[in-house]
């Protein structure tokens, strides 16, 4: 049994809050993102913000660590478009095994750091897990409405990519794989494929799984149900399966209610600060989102709570403090029958 699994059974785990929204606190320029190494690169990289693992490291693990401060006991890896597929935006595919053993690093650092500072939290360890984002390119769906057989990518080309993101995740330090923000399943389950291949014949890390409710259909992007989509991915014996970002935590209520009933292993979410307002920014207080994960955590639907878009330290803080106490989500004994 791993650390993380024992620590699963004692407490409810709290991941961390929207690195973005907090990247957006710094008004980054391009000259930033570029520093001293890209000063010529002959594209605009602002908004690459996982490159700023690479130029401004000190920004990120800073933010690592008020997020550890705020009470996180597992911090996501600056890596959400860390593959040479989403790079290709900024011509930057040669960067992107490095990005992500920088951005490992960044977290491990924000992990030494905050230990050395807290002493007395030893018995409540922290981990990295290695974010492994949807890619802009999506396997189930054709982005010419002229030829819905068309795709832009490859299933192989797919698990290349990732294969490279899980082997920079892993040399950086990472503790845990969490593929997350799933839209596209069959993207997910190139994900999950390379990692068991990646992990073939050597001891594999746990994996947690996130997908991605997109309307008031209840359904995914690329047209699962919540419980057709967990069907799809229990193959790879997740640590966890949760929901993450599109909706808050109001909207998302009732499908972690169903994602509780139906899965084997723990289950995790991470909302986003509510629905965007019509400037595309989230308003939801940090007291307003705790309440409604207070209310699961009570009900026993979840093992792991945290933020998406939006969230910040201090919704995370208030999420920390209000689940503290509470009695984590007991795995339930499935029955397993033919119908």
């Amino acid at each position: 049994m791993s650390i993380i699994q024992v620590e699963l059974k004692k407490r409810i785990l709290v991941i961390d809050g929207a690195m973005g929204t907090m990247i957006q606190r710094h008004k980054l320029e391009e000259a930033d993102y570029r520093g001293e190494r890209f000063k010529d690169w002959h594209l605009d990289v602002k908004g690459n913000n996982d490159l700023l693992s690479i130029t401004k490291p000190e920004i990120i693990v800073g933010i690592h660590l008020l997020y550890l401060e705020a009470g996180a006991d597992i911090i996501e890896t600056n890596t959400f478009s860390s593959t040479v597929i989403a790079q290709a935006d900024y011509d930057m595919q040669s960067l992107a095994y490095e990005m992500n053993v920088a951005s490992a690093q960044c977290a491990r650092k924000a992990i030494e750091r905050f230990n050395e500072k807290h002493p007395e939290d030893a018995s409540r360890p922290k981990f990295v897990a290695g974010a492994i984002g949807p890619l802009n390119k999506t396997l189930s769906l054709s982005p010419d409405v002229n030829n819905p057989g068309f795709r832009a990518v490859t299933f192989d080309e797919v698990v290349a990519a990732y294969t490279e993101q899980i082997k920079g995740l892993v040399d950086g330090g990472a503790d845990i794989l969490l593929v997350e923000t799933i839209f596209d399943t069959l993207n997910a389950k190139a994900a999950i494929y390379a990692i068991k291949q990646f992990f073939r014949g050597k001891k594999e890390l746990p994996i947690m799984i996130s997908g991605t409710i997109t309307d008031a259909s209840g359904r995914t992007l690329s047209g699962q149900t919540l419980e057709a989509f967990y069907i799809s991915v229990m193959h790879a014996n997740p640590l966890s399966v949760g929901l993450n970002c599109a909706l808050g935590a109001q909207e998302m209520r009732g499908h972690i209610e169903e994602l509780s009933g139906i899965a084997a292993c723990y289950t995790s979410s991470y909302p986003n600060a509510g629905l965007p307002n019509a400037m595309g920014e989230y308003d939801e207080q940090p007291h307003q989102t705790a309440h409604f994960i207070e209310e699961w955590a009570k009900n026993g639907w979840v093992n792991i709570v945290g933020g998406c878009c939006g969230t910040t330290p201090d919704h995370i803080k208030h999420i920390a403090d209000h689940v503290r106490t509470i009695i984590p989500r007991k795995l339930p004994v499935l029955e397993e029958e033919l119908v």
